[in-house]
């Protein structure tokens, strides 16, 4: 994907007088998207791995030092933050295509910047969890960040290969399965919280010392039972809502709702058994990347929505 994004800057087949293609820019944003996506999984890595504080200033990794010793800690958190770049150039280059783009979008300008805006949070949310020595409410917000610019990377993605709308085309609908959808969106975001909460309880501070292992003060016990039981309502919503679909022949929904319902299952299953085997690190880095691939699902059922 990085490749074919650089070499689609470099070549002038389909750039005319600083203009790019619609299907350029859906592929620049296709790129933003999943460069997004990994730098959760990344930064999960970091924190799994108690590397939290491997580099333990803001911005070089050390007082005096940009770059990360040879050392297990320092180099996983200091790759965590190389790949901020790459997340940059995509982030830029979405704004770049917007700009580019002909006939030239507002909407697609604006979705574009969001990523600008929550790329910079982001830093300073990061620069902020150093400082603090990784508390856990940091880290919760810097997570809940990473979905909503998922979220935003999503429609932009989705906005790309749609006709521009006007406001006064924008109704708001009050159709039952368009309920049932929003019911999902909304639930699934609580469920996106409840887990956050469950992470910031459990064991994996970020970091080996003793001094920075503060976490909140839940049981994990009780806090894993408000995650499932949200679980629980996500998924009797999805069903709701993908049979709804099914009735009335409605087969993008229906195939949304079917992936979104595959990756609950796997992510119910996989939670119990995380739970139950003592909360491995491995496990949870593979619940931290389905959780960005189920919410990433979500939005792409909620923008199906009639």
């Amino acid at each position: 994907m990085i490749a074919r994004t650089l070499k689609d800057m470099t070549s002038q087949r389909e750039i005319n007088g600083g203009r790019i293609s619609q299907q350029r820019y859906r592929r620049w944003t296709t790129f933003s998207l999943w460069s997004l996506t990994i730098i959760v999984v990344s930064g999960g890595a970091v924190r799994l791995t108690a590397s939290g504080l491997g580099c333990s200033d803001w911005p070089n990794c050390q007082q005096d030092q940009l770059v990360a010793d040879f050392e297990y800690h320092a180099l996983i958190e200091f790759v965590n933050r190389l790949f901020t770049g790459v997340v940059t150039v995509a982030v830029a280059l979405a704004v770049l295509g917007s700009v580019r783009l002909r006939p030239r979008r507002r909407d697609l300008v604006r979705l574009s910047l969001g990523l600008v805006a929550g790329v910079v949070a982001q830093i300073v949310l990061g620069g902020l969890l150093v400082k603090t020595d990784l508390d856990p409410r940091f880290a919760m917000g810097h997570f809940l960040l990473s979905m909503v610019l998922l979220w935003n990377a999503v429609l932009l993605q989705h906005r790309v290969s749609e006709p521009p709308r006007l406001k006064a085309e924008v109704e708001r609908s009050t159709d039952r399965l368009t309920y049932l959808i929003r019911a999902v969106f909304l639930t699934s975001a609580a469920l996106l919280v409840t887990g956050t909460i469950v992470t910031g309880s459990g064991p994996h501070s970020g970091s080996t010392k003793p001094e920075v292992a503060s976490r909140l003060p839940f049981l994990v016990k009780d806090v894993t039972r408000i995650h499932s039981l949200t679980a629980m309502i996500v998924l009797a919503l999805l069903i709701a809502a993908g049979l709804t679909a099914r009735q009335r022949g409605i087969h993008t929904i229906e195939h949304h709702a079917t992936n979104l319902g595959v990756l609950l299952l796997l992510q119910g299953g996989l939670g119990y058994f995380q739970y139950f085997a003592g909360v491995p690190a491995v496990l949870v880095a593979v619940h931290i990347t389905l959780a960005s691939l189920t919410w990433i699902s979500v939005v792409r059922l909620y923008l199906a929505a009639p």
